[in-house]
Order: structure tokens, then C-alpha cells, then sequence
């Protein structure tokens, strides 16, 4: 196994840039791509979860899975492992594993979105496993330790539950983002979806992914669901529009997210919404662009049918104003011909 840096070997495509510029629909964030920060020969690598430690070094936690799994590997083989570099901009060297599936337990199968958050002295590794290589075992879980290099504690049992059959969110619990909320409690929102809903469509998407919130008392839980219909639904536009590997972070009151579009605008383009309550949140404007917009690849092999987009998008804040300073994310492509951790530098942005 061999960790590495890809740096840029195309430019930035300016003019795509310039021509959102002052425009209704320009992106919120201008990004400066710093290029495939982690790219391991004999993996697919997805969900690049970046935080900082107390000498200024980057850690990022991230899932993988072997190559000869083809992409679809995630759902039944994903392992979460952690890398580390000296800056947000530096190459990462992988640290190896941090959690693999456990015989037996309700992630036995899959080990998969990786989210790192630190609360008081404490840090809290939130992830999403299954139990039958499917998606309707999918389940979140907290793992803790006191430092990031462990070791790592994990929950004999999930932190959040499907509902009821014929409700919203009876498929699966998936796709993690915390947040401390105004109210003293903890924040967990996660996607899901209905799975009468999921069986009888057809296409290449089926059925629709909104997403819920839970709160508790304590970082590890138990969560309660605040509601029992979803927070973010789109269900009712047209082209089965819907988000989906959500990132959210509270500035001056506000808390925003930002996800990955999946038909509001396209499949290629990140989103980010606002919101006074975690409940009611507002339109979603562009967040980023698609990476042709960024910079310029070969083209990719038959295998790869999602290049171009940057998928599981989150951000590094700046570690003492809390504000983003990072975009981390995963795309396919590289070296390898699967898919790696890229990073753009966050210019500017623009909050709703």
C-alpha cells in the first residue's frame, strides 16, 4: 500500500469562473484547488473528514476500500482509516486503519462516512455502518477516544434508528452532521429515505433522500428525533431533486449547510442552505461547481461514470474563528483510477 500526492497537472478553467461571477447563480465559495491530497494505489478512498490537532497538523479520517471492489465496494468492505499532514495544503501520510467492520455487530459488513468532531476533551468519530452488504442496515454510530490517535471506542449499538415502517426514514439511518446547537444540546442530522418508496421506483435514482434532526443531552446521545417529518425535502420539485452528504456549521447564529446536489440544479454542483433553527431552512444557492470548472483532467476510463464531481464535501474551519478556511472532498479520478481526497483552499465566500 502507498500513500501519495497528486499535484495539479491541469489549470484552472477561468473562464467558467468568470462567467457565474455577479450572476444570480454564482457559486458561494471561490475555490483554489490544491490538488488529490491522498491517494492510496490499491483503494477507492471517499468521505475525507478533516480536523486539526493541537500542534497545528491536519488529521484526516477517511473511508476505503479495496480496488477490486469496483466502486460499489463502499456498501459492503469500507474500512475508515486516518492520514495526517502538516498543513491543510500538504500531502497526507496514511496511518492505517481506525475502524473495520466487526463479525457479529450492526457494522459488520461496512465501516463508512466518517465524520470527526471534538466536544470538551473528548473526540467523537461519527460513522455509518451495516450488517448485510445493503442499504437497509445502514446505521449511524459514535466511536470516542481522548486523543486522534486513539484508541477508538465503539458502541455495541447504533446511536440512531430507522422509524417506523411506512414512515420518511424507514429505510436507514446514513450520512452523519453535527453541530452544537443554540439550545445546549447536540445536533444530528442524517439522510433516509422510504423504502416502499425506494423499491418501487426505477432509474438511476431511485427514490428521494431528505433529511432529519435529532437532539440530545450528550455528544454520544441518546438522540431523539425532533419531528416526524423531515427538515430538507424537495420531494415536490420537479426531477426527483434531493441533497444528499450534508456538512453543517454554525457563523454568527446561523447555521448552514452545505451537501451535495442530486437534481435541484444538476448532479455535478455542491449546495448551500441556511437556517435560524436547524429546522426550517432556506432555497438552496450553488455552493461550488463541478471540477471541470476547477481544473482540467484527462479524460477518465468507462469504469469511473461519476468523474467530475466532488461528492462528500467538508470543511475545515479555521481553528480559533470557526470559519471555513478548507473544501475537502472526494472525486474519481487519479493516478489509480479510482478515486482520491482532493482539497481547495477557500478564497472567499458568501453567506446567505
Amino acid at each position: 500500500m502507498k500513500s501519495g500526492f497528486f499535484l495539479l497537472s491541469g489549470v484552472l478553467v477561468t473562464p467558467s469562473l468568470l462567467a457565474f461571477n455577479g450572476a444570480e447563480n454564482a457559486p458561494a465559495f471561490t475555490l483554489k484547488p490544491i490538488g488529490r491530497s491522498l491517494i492510496l494505489e490499491d483503494y477507492y478512498i471517499w468521505c475525507s473528514s478533516p480536523i486539526w490537532d493541537d500542534d497545528g497538523k491536519v488529521h484526516l479520517f477517511y473511508s476505503r476500500w479495496k480496488k477490486e471492489k469496483g466502486m460499489s465496494g463502499w456498501i459492503r468492505g469500507s474500512e475508515i482509516a486516518y492520514a495526517v499532514a502538516d498543513r491543510p495544503d500538504a500531502p497526507f501520510t496514511d496511518h492505517g486503519v481506525v475502524l473495520r467492520p466487526r463479525e457479529g455487530y450492526w457494522d459488520s459488513t461496512t465501516c463508512h462516512n466518517p465524520l470527526i468532531q471534538k466536544v470538551g476533551d473528548t473526540y467523537y468519530l461519527f460513522y455509518m455502518g451495516n450488517s448485510n452488504g445493503k442499504t437497509d442496515t445502514k446505521r449511524i454510530g459514535i466511536a470516542t477516544a481522548k486523543s486522534l490517535d486513539g484508541p477508538w471506542e465503539r458502541p455495541d449499538n447504533p446511536a440512531l434508528m430507522p422509524g417506523a415502517e411506512g414512515v420518511w426514514d424507514d429505510h436507514c439511518t446514513t450520512n452523519p452532521a453535527f453541530v452544537e446547537g443554540h439550545d445546549g444540546k447536540y445536533w444530528l442530522f442524517y439522510k433516509s429515505w422510504n423504502t416502499a418508496e425506494y423499491q418501487r421506483a426505477s432509474g438511476a435514482v431511485r427514490g428521494n433522500r431528505k433529511y432529519g434532526l435529532a437532539k440530545a443531552d450528550h455528544p454520544q446521545g441518546p438522540y431523539v428525533k425532533v419531528s416526524d417529518n423531515p427538515v430538507i425535502d424537495f420531494s415536490d420539485r420537479p426531477n426527483n431533486a434531493q441533497l444528499e452528504d450534508a456538512f453543517v456549521w454554525k457563523e454568527r447564529g446561523v447555521y448552514y449547510m452545505i451537501a451535495r446536489d442530486m437534481g435541484f440544479y444538476n448532479h455535478e454542483y455542491g449546495l448551500l442552505l441556511s437556517s435560524t433553527d436547524g429546522i426550517r431552512w432556506s432555497e438552496p444557492q450553488i455552493s461550488y461547481l463541478d471540477m471541470k470548472s476547477y481544473v482540467q483532467e484527462s479524460d477518465p476510463p468507462a469504469h469511473l461514470k461519476r468523474f467530475g464531481r466532488l461528492e462528500r464535501p467538508m470543511l475545515l474551519l479555521d481553528k480559533d474563528l470557526g470559519t471555513p478556511r478548507y473544501l475537502f472532498g472526494a472525486t474519481q479520478g487519479g493516478p489509480a483510477e479510482t478515486s482520491t481526497t482532493f482539497v481547495f483552499e477557500i478564497v472567499s465566500y458568501k453567506l446567505p
